[in-house]
């Protein structure tokens, strides 16, 4: 389906563009804009204490000065390791600034998750919150990282808590020790802030650049780095600046509780955040009291999360009495958003929550329900300004599909992705002629262009917002001893989004221990990838060619729930 006349835009909030201005200039022009402009206003807030516009921009200046005498050169990849604190965006704009490229991580990964994503893309220099240094130090030596910075979240934290978390009260303590680790044969972050500030006339990156490497697993199951360069993700900000239509500079507050190093976390404040000079109240994991509690100091305006969060916040605002109807722009992604928690949500806040889709590949966003009466429930919504998409058959691209027929999503706009990271195959099976992109997902599209999700040709479990490769976490079943085969699948949450399940095969009487399994799978996967239940099987079912069926794995674990 192809919609050269564009029907969706008529359903645009008005003042929303066809169309944004094209960005000339690269991030880094973008973030030394915002402080210019931003000056003393509120740049972060980090559990009360703040950081000004001025003061962030000096960090970024002698940080990347500090990496500079580390030896990072334009073009070389830094490992940023770190949940949501002040230190990750003054280290994100510092490695742009030299022209560098940033590679996020999740800093829950296990070393051997960490391990993997290092031994492609080949960082020497990493970034890391302290208490997930040993993962990176107990790497072979063959992937070994030169240099690790050290971050410590408390030197963030406000004079008086630091002092409080110092007292001799085991609440206190527990907290201090799950904030920070003590790290040696590192440099700390303080180290690298002690430089001078950049010379002046260093130079900047190109609008056309690379500047992130975000690792996907993508619509195949194995992670691959999508690179997007400042192009991508400055035009992803506009694009969001321009759904966002009221939304108002050096005034609006934003509540970064989704995680930086993913896609979504990142636009919405590292790179959109920056943009709109907000205030930006950062939290280094989601606790919906103590995002509550901040509420009754410092309103949100923009909540952006996924719906399990939306819900969690709504009822507890409820129970507590906290106002929210500050919250004005509200984006659901990265799961289906049940037609309740939409409802449960308004009740509170100040506006519409609204369902948008995207992916990686995406920088991430490409669809959104308007801020408007015309956003339609249960739809991702309508394309972005200067997005187009397609609907064709999934097995010949080439072929659009008559409109209200199911077919492969393709978008094409300024933010689709440059490539994977050195690897041309998947590139190539994913950017097509043209510049469209291959979603995997497959949609119906009404004749406004509303678009619907009804399957997905990847294979992928979406968790908590998560995508995990059932591929990753069958491998590591099937290091286990008792374990001849696994397949793992996405069973529907009631909490929105999937379960990780698996179904495995067992040795030759050998009875199945479900839990410790698991346990076995916490060794070497994140949290969230662990299987939330195994099944055993006399054998799993598979095609003539040996391919295992997944969908009728995926009925033999529901009926076992």
């Amino acid at each position: 389906m192809t919609n050269p006349e564009r029907p969706w835009l008529r359903h645009y909030q008005p003042g929303v563009p066809a169309d944004i201005v094209a960005p000339t200039d690269s991030l880094v022009h973008m973030f030394e804009g915002s402080v210019i402009a931003a000056g003393d206003g509120v740049a972060t807030d980090f559990f009360g204490r703040t950081t000004s516009y001025t003061d962030l921009g000096r960090q970024v200046e002698r940080a990347a000065e500090g990496l500079r005498r580390l030896g990072v050169h334009a073009g070389d990849r830094v490992a940023l390791v770190l949940p949501n604190c002040p230190q990750h965006l003054v280290a994100f704009y510092a490695i742009l600034r030299l022209g560098a490229v940033v590679v996020e991580h999740n800093p829950l990964y296990t070393s051997r998750e960490l391990r993997h994503l290092f031994e492609s893309h080949g960082a020497r220099v990493a970034i890391c919150w302290d208490s997930a240094v040993e993962k990176l130090q107990a790497f072979p030596a063959d992937v070994a990282v030169q240099t690790i910075v050290a971050v410590n979240l408390l030197d963030e934290f406000p004079l008086v808590k630091r002092l409080a978390l110092s007292l001799p009260v085991p609440k206190l303590r527990r907290t201090k020790a799950a904030l920070t680790t003590p790290t040696t044969g590192t440099m700390a972050w303080r180290q690298l802030l002690a430089a001078p500030a950049i010379a002046a006339d260093h130079p900047r990156p190109e609008l056309d650049d690379l500047a992130a490497i975000q690792y996907t697993s993508g619509t195949t199951g194995q992670a691959k780095g999508a690179m997007l360069t400042h192009r991508n993700l400055l035009s992803n900000a506009l694009q969001g600046e321009a759904w966002m239509h009221g939304a108002e500079y050096g005034k609006e507050v934003f509540y970064a509780i989704l995680p930086m190093f993913h896609a979504f976390g990142l636009t919405l404040y590292v790179t959109y955040g920056i943009l709109k000079q907000a205030r930006l109240v950062i939290f280094p994991r989601f606790d919906v009291d103590m995002v509550l509690d901040a509420a009754k100091k410092t309103p949100p305006t923009i909540y952006c999360a996924v719906p399990p969060i939306y819900e969690s916040t709504a009822k507890r605002a409820k129970e507590r009495g906290i106002d929210l109807s500050s919250a004005k722009y509200c984006i659901s992604g990265a799961m289906n958003l049940p037609d309740e928690t939409v409802e449960l949500w308004e009740s509170v806040s100040g506006g519409l929550l609204v369902e948008g889709y995207g992916m990686t590949e995406s920088s991430p966003v490409a669809l959104g329900n308007p801020f408007h009466p015309s956003r339609r429930t249960g739809t991702i919504g309508i394309p972005f300004p200067s997005t187009y998409m397609r609907v064709v058959d999934p097995d010949d691209p080439t072929r659009d599909v008559e409109q209200g027929q199911p077919g492969e999503l393709l978008l094409k706009g300024p933010q689709v992705f440059a490539g994977y990271w050195h690897n041309d195959d998947e590139t190539e099976r994913t950017l097509l002629p043209g510049g469209w992109l291959r979603t995997g997902d497959v949609v119906v599209v009404d004749a406004d262009g509303f678009t619907s999700i009804v399957d997905r040709l990847k294979e992928l479990v979406i968790t908590g917002g998560f995508n995990v490769s059932p591929s990753e976490v069958e491998a590591m079943l099937t290091t286990h001893p008792d374990v001849v085969e696994a397949a793992v699948v996405g069973r529907p949450s009631p909490q929105g989004g999937e379960d990780v399940v698996a179904a495995v095969v067992l040795r030759e009487g050998v009875e199945l221990d479900e839990a410790a399994l698991r346990e076995f799978c916490r060794g070497g996967l994140a949290r969230y990838k662990v299987p939330r239940q195994v099944v055993a099987v006399e054998s799993l079912p598979k095609s003539m060619l040996g391919k295992v069926l997944r969908a009728q794995v995926r009925a033999t674990v529901s009926h076992a729930q």
